[in-house]
């Protein structure tokens, strides 16, 4: 490094992916502290998030394997992700434990213990509890929301509603809280119906600085289905409207191109995809997607992400399935992934980033190196994990 101008050496790093700066951390001791340092994260992030290089599928699912990382989350139960930001996805044993991980860092951050500050007689196993993960861009801080809604009444009086707490995690001071800024409209919403869970729907998508989720209602009970946001500056928890010509029985939301986008399906052959272009503006109807001849019936469809030339667009389609979709032809190619044909799996698109800084010092990454080439004992143990794959996908996004 000595040879080359800082400034060099700086661009330079800064175009590799967060996987190849990890090895890089071993060149030297000024290329270690450079790295490392928050000042370099950030711009790192800021350029890979400006340029959409180095995009990947994380591929998740739970199963008990050889793997190379313990599990960071406390025995019992099963490992589940709920979203993820800016290269860092949140796990969690639902619904006290989790912890934030970068997965091209391998760094691990344990959140601590959240309880759920129910009356005794409400805390039963019988609860939804929906989970987001989000960068609040206003304070620069990320954050991990906790909502939890009983499926029994406070008590056995009918008009005791459903109990309901939401608890916010911060990175920054390391400390849960709980979130007392309900508006009417939600106190409402949570006190008088319980919703159903479907697969899926209890993460959180990240648009404008806000959290969303989409509440089904059961069959039979009065109401509709309702999309719920929370702002991770001001800690307001509120309602999303959306009008009665885009509502119908199976509705998924997620996010394409920063925008929020709804899906909508019935029985037919198709989903109608809606778009919000200006956050707390109108819906629109942006496109229709048919039913691939793969796939039996739609289950839960989302938009991942657009090819770089925005021509096609990527949708995950029930169970980790994956299709190109052609703007232009209206038709499908599937994503083939070798060795993963049947594996049952949930996508999510993660950045290379550094967030979170990454493993030890200097001296112990040159001493674990040395270890792991000597000792392969690291993978000969059995864990609940969260095993995943990673998809570079330059060549389309």
């Amino acid at each position: 490094m000595a040879s080359f101008p800082m400034d060099i050496v700086t661009d330079v790093l800064h175009r590799l992916p967060a996987t190849t700066l990890v090895r890089c951390l071993l060149l030297s001791k000024p290329c270690f502290s450079l790295i490392n340092s928050p000042d370099f994260i950030a711009s790192h992030l800021k350029r890979t998030l400006e340029t959409e290089d180095h995009i990947m599928i994380l591929l998740l699912t739970i199963l008990r394997l050889l793997s190379l990382i313990e599990n960071p989350l406390l025995t019992g139960g099963f490992t589940q992700f709920f979203g993820s930001v800016n290269g860092i996805i949140g796990l969690t044993n639902p619904p006290t434990d989790f912890a934030l991980f970068n997965p091209s860092t391998r760094k691990i951050h344990p959140l601590p213990v959240a309880p759920i500050d129910f009356p005794e007689r409400s805390l039963t196993r019988r609860q939804y509890v929906f989970y987001g993960l989000g960068h609040d861009s206003v304070t620069d801080d990320y954050k991990v929301v906790r909502m939890i809604q009983s499926k029994d009444r406070g008590g056995d009086d009918e008009s005791v509603g459903y109990p309901f707490e939401v608890k916010v995690f911060s990175l920054k001071s390391n400390k849960w809280k709980r979130v007392q800024l309900l508006s009417e409209d939600v106190e409402i919403l949570f006190d008088s119906f319980f919703f159903r869970l479907l697969y899926r729907r209890g993460n959180g998508v990240l648009v404008s600085n806000s959290l969303h989720w989409i509440l089904i209602h059961n069959e039979g009970d009065f109401g509709m289905n309702t999309i719920i946001r929370y702002d991770l500056a001001t800690d307001e928890l509120g309602l999303v409207s959306f009008s009665h010509d885009v509502y119908c029985k199976g509705m998924d939301i997620g996010v394409l191109g920063g925008c929020l986008c709804m899906m909508c399906y019935n029985e037919v052959r198709h989903a109608d995809v809606w778009i919000m272009r200006e956050y707390g503006g109108e819906w629109s109807k942006f496109l229709s997607v048919p039913q691939p001849e793969s796939v039996v019936s739609f289950e839960f469809v989302r938009p991942l992400v657009y090819s770089k030339d925005r021509r096609k667009i990527l949708f995950e389609i029930n169970n980790g399935k994956l299709f190109w979709f052609d703007l232009g032809s209206k038709s499908f190619e599937t994503l083939v992934i070798k060795g993963c044909e049947d594996l049952q799996c949930n996508a999510e698109i993660v950045v290379s980033s550094l967030v979170l800084g990454c493993k030890g010092d200097l001296g112990r990454a040159r001493e674990k190196k040395m270890m792991q080439k000597g000792n392969k004992r690291w993978g000969a143990h059995l864990y609940n994990v969260l095993s995943y794959l990673f998809l570079f996908l330059d060549s389309d996004i």
